[in-house]
Parts: C-alpha cells; sequence; structure tokens
C-alpha cells in the first residue's frame, strides 16, 4: 500500500496520559510555527488513545522536529515521531482514499466523457484508414488492370495489327 505521505503533519505515538493538545503544542514549538494539534479521543473514554497528529506550517520545520523529538522523552514515555500518513476514509475510486467518495463524481463524468469522445475520434479513424486502405487497393487494381490490357497488346499479333489499322485510319 503506497500512500503518500504529508511532509508538515507529523504522527506522535507513545503520549503519556497527562499529556495533551496544549503540551504537544508546547513541546513542538520550539521547532517552528505549528498550524494545528490534534490528539484523537477514544469514544468510550473520551481520553486521548496515546498519539497525537502536529501540522506545522513548513515542512523544513517538520523535519527539524522529527529528527530531534523521534526518541525523546515526554512525561516519563519515549515518544515516536514520524512523517503522518493521510487520514484514511472508505470511498473514491481507489478503495481507501483520502477523501470522500463524491469528491471523484466530476472527474468520473469527465473522464466518462473523454473516454467516450475518445472511442468516437477512433472509431472515425477506423473508419477513415478503411477507407484510404479500400482506395488503394482499388488504385493498385485498376493500375494492374492497364498493365494486363498492355502486355496483351504486345503479345497478342491481332491486337497489335488492329492497333496498326487503327494508326493508319487517324493519319
Amino acid at each position: 500500500m503506497n500512500q503518500q505521505v504529508q511532509k508538515n503533519t507529523l504522527y506522535v505515538g507513545g503520549l503519556a496520559e497527562e499529556a495533551n493538545e496544549t503540551i504537544l503544542h508546547s513541546a513542538f514549538i520550539p521547532f517552528g510555527d505549528i498550524k494545528d494539534v490534534k490528539t484523537p479521543l477514544d469514544q468510550a473514554t473520551q481520553k486521548h488513545r496515546s498519539f497525537g497528529f502536529v501540522t506545522f506550517l513548513e515542512r523544513e520545520d517538520a523535519a527539524a522536529a522529527m529528527d530531534n523529538m523521534d526518541g525523546a522523552e515526554l512525561y516519563g514515555r519515549v515518544l515516536t515521531v514520524n512523517y503522518a500518513l493521510p487520514e484514511k476514509i472508505k470511498g473514491g475510486e481507489q478503495g481507501w482514499a483520502a477523501q470522500p467518495i463524491w469528491a471523484d463524481a466530476d472527474t468520473w463524468f469527465e473522464r466518462q466523457q473523454q473516454e467516450e469522445e475518445m472511442q468516437r475520434i477512433q472509431a472515425e479513424n477506423r473508419a477513415s484508414m478503411q477507407a484510404a486502405e479500400e482506395l488503394h487497393r482499388k488504385k493498385l487494381a485498376d493500375e494492374r488492370e492497364g498493365e494486363k490490357d498492355e502486355a496483351d497488346t504486345k503479345d497478342d499479333p491481332m491486337a497489335m495489327a488492329e492497333a496498326e489499322a487503327v494508326k493508319q485510319n487517324d493519319s
């Protein structure tokens, strides 16, 4: 599964129970401006699930934070810090996608129209090619007929005599 990595959003795993979004923000702010901090909650306990996401404004800041904070301790727990993968939402033409199923609707219709247009153009091209081939075959057949007429005249003494008589009558 080859998912696109989000280079300015970091996954931060191994968070202690005491850690919250404010503490996470404070721990990562020394590396650059932070756009967003999220710690997804467990629906049953309403506590974070021991991981969070920190989104920096700049990729370079995210890279520096990852280099410095991966393996660091926060509230006695060792952090795992990596680039985050996009959120998985069921849907889209590729199955699991980072957007809802209806997000592809416009592009799907566009591609369908383009495909139909291509098929129409290919059919026209095939018809044109067949017509051109037929014309070429007919031309070759006519040329061969002309060659046969000339060859018949050269070998046939009656035809030669007739041609000679026609020439004399014309002069």
